[in-house]
């Protein structure tokens, strides 16, 4: 794959490759310390991390890998790119690296990826900290809109296949401040996706959502051995896909979690308010174990 799109200056991270189910999966490894896993989303890759590995990394190990159909990991047409195939590799690294301890960063669709890891594996996990996303079917009061239910037919495949719209037109949309997605910033976002046979990692998702992602209904049912972590909620309240509502109902899910809810960013607190992260993460890292409880602040 031709990597020369990537901006070495905003991303200055080692490549490094294993292979994993469906290709070579790229994935960042920086710095020395107790590990932090982050796992990305849809249409994302690592490069969405930058800010917290360059800072987390100074006294962590940061490990970022980017999904299959994703960022600089192979993207073959044929794979299942089911949430169950994805999380198979997330583990196989975790396992090649003898990852132990790990503080699991997830966003998006990358929570339950990630995730599944936790509940699978809980004595590999030490710390959550979960950006927005969901964990249970979209059913009832989160069941998608008619509109976005139309995405997993003909139609979506047209538009996620040959126009790209996922990083083209859907991601500037979930920003709260879309100011903050500079041309450059947007160009990583998009060059990972060249040609119609690079994006049906995007079109999978976006099936999966339109059908009210049932696939989620196992996580969700055995969601009980996550409630003993301690946790972090990072939230973008102007999130217009993933909102205050399911907010809420993690906080149901972790009530002794930390909460920090970022008013003025959508989807992508990473990219709207990384110091912000930053912060909140370093705090969850830095509190024993016993000592974190219930919290709540606005950034």
């Amino acid at each position: 794959m031709d990597t020369r799109w990537v901006d070495r200056a905003a991303f200055p991270f080692a490549e490094r490759f294993f292979d994993a189910d469906g290709g070579r999966m790229h994935y960042v490894d920086e710095g020395q310390g107790e590990p932090i896993l982050f796992v990305h989303g849809t249409p994302t890759w690592s490069f969405l991390y930058r800010h917290l590995i360059a800072d987390l990394a100074r006294d962590h190990r940061c490990v970022a890998p980017d999904n299959i159909g994703f960022g600089l990991s192979a993207k073959p047409p044929g794979w299942s790119y089911s949430v169950a195939a994805h999380a198979g590799n997330l583990a196989s690294l975790v396992d090649r690296l003898g990852l132990r301890d790990i503080t699991l960063v997830v966003h998006d669709l990358g929570g339950p990826i990630g995730l599944s890891l936790a509940l699978e594996r809980p004595e590999l996990v030490r710390r959550l900290v979960i950006f927005n996303t969901t964990l249970w079917p979209l059913e009832g009061a989160f069941a998608p809109p008619p509109a976005a239910r139309l995405l997993g037919g003909a139609l979506g495949r047209f538009l996620y296949l040959r126009l790209n719209i996922s990083p083209r037109s859907l991601l500037p949309m979930i920003y709260g401040d879309r100011a903050k997605l500079t041309p450059a910033i947007h160009r990583q976002y998009l060059a990972p996706f060249p040609a119609p046979a690079d994006r049906h990692g995007l079109f999978a998702f976006a099936r999966l959502m339109a059908a009210g992602a049932p696939d989620l209904a196992p996580l969700w049912a055995s969601r009980a051995a996550l409630a003993g972590k301690p946790a972090l909620l990072i939230w973008g309240m102007r999130d217009v896909a993933f909102g205050p509502t399911y907010l809420a109902r993690w906080r149901e899910l972790l009530p002794a979690a930390q909460v920090v809810e970022v008013p003025g960013a959508g989807h992508f607190v990473q990219e709207e308010a990384p110091e912000t992260a930053i912060a909140a993460i370093r705090g969850l890292l830095g509190a024993p174990s016993e000592a974190v409880g219930a919290g709540h602040t606005h950034a």
